[in-house]
C-alpha cells in the first residue's frame, strides 16, 4: 500500500502586530529621551563608589570650573520667569526675541551686564565668551550675581510648581577650593543645606 504525502505548505506568520509594539517601544523612547547637555566648561567631576539617581525635575545644576560658576535651569518657563525677574532687579528690559534666546540656553554663565551682549552672538561666539575671562557669574563681595540668580530661582519654582528648587554641584576635581567654598556659602546663606555633588561612578 503506497504512502500517503501529506502536502507541505508554506509556513507565514503575521507580523503586524510585533511591527506596530516595536514602532511603539521607539516612538516612547524618542519622546522620553533627554538629549545630554554640553557642559560650560570642561569639568572632570571627582570618583565616587555610590550611585543615586536625581530626580527629572526641580533641580537645577551648578557647574563649576576654572574659577568659573554656571547655572543651568530645568525648562523654558522656569528659565524665562527667571530671566524676567532678573531683569526687573536689575533695571533691564529684554524683548521677546533676548527672551527666547535665552530659554533656549543650555546654561547661565555671563555677567547680568554682558546678558544682552551674549544673547545677541551665535552658538560658536557663545561658546568662545563661556571660555574667555569674561565668562561665568560673578560670586564675589561685590557683584553676587550668583545669590540673586540662585534666590529668583528658588521663587520662581515656588511659584510654578509649589515646590523648593534642589540644587546639584557639578565641580571639576582640580577645582580650588575657595572657588566651592563661596558656592557652598552663597546657598547656606540662603538656607539651602541640602544640595548634592554630582560625581562619576567609580569603575569596580
Amino acid at each position: 500500500m503506497p504512502r500517503v504525502k501529506i502536502p507541505r505548505k508554506s509556513t507565514a506568520i503575521d507580523m503586524t502586530a510585533m511591527c506596530d509594539v516595536a514602532f511603539l517601544l521607539l516612538t516612547f523612547f524618542i519622546l522620553t529621551a533627554k538629549p545630554k547637555v554640553e557642559d560650560p566648561v570642561p569639568v572632570d567631576t571627582p570618583r565616587s563608589a555610590t550611585e543615586v539617581t536625581l530626580p527629572e525635575s526641580g533641580v537645577a545644576l551648578i557647574t563649576v570650573g576654572k574659577g568659573k560658576t554656571f547655572l543651568t535651569l530645568d525648562g523654558p518657563e522656569m528659565r524665562k520667569q527667571t530671566l524676567l525677574q532678573i531683569g526687573s532687579k536689575y533695571n533691564i528690559g529684554f524683548t521677546p526675541n533676548e527672551v527666547k534666546q535665552f530659554q533656549n540656553l543650555d546654561a547661565i554663565g555671563v555677567p547680568v551686564q554682558s546678558l544682552k551682549q551674549f544673547l545677541a552672538l551665535d552658538g560658536e561666539q557663545r561658546k568662545a565668551f563661556l571660555a574667555s575671562k569674561n565668562g561665568g557669574i560673578p560670586t564675589d563681595s561685590v557683584s553676587n550675581e550668583m545669590f540673586n540668580w540662585i534666590r529668583e530661582a528658588r521663587v520662581v519654582e515656588k511659584n510654578i510648581s509649589g515646590k523648593e528648587l534642589r540644587f546639584s554641584i557639578k565641580g571639576d576635581s582640580n577645582e580650588e577650593y575657595p572657588t566651592m567654598e563661596r558656592l557652598i556659602a552663597i546657598l547656606q546663606k540662603q538656607k539651602v543645606n541640602k544640595f548634592s555633588l554630582i560625581t562619576s561612578l567609580r569603575a569596580k
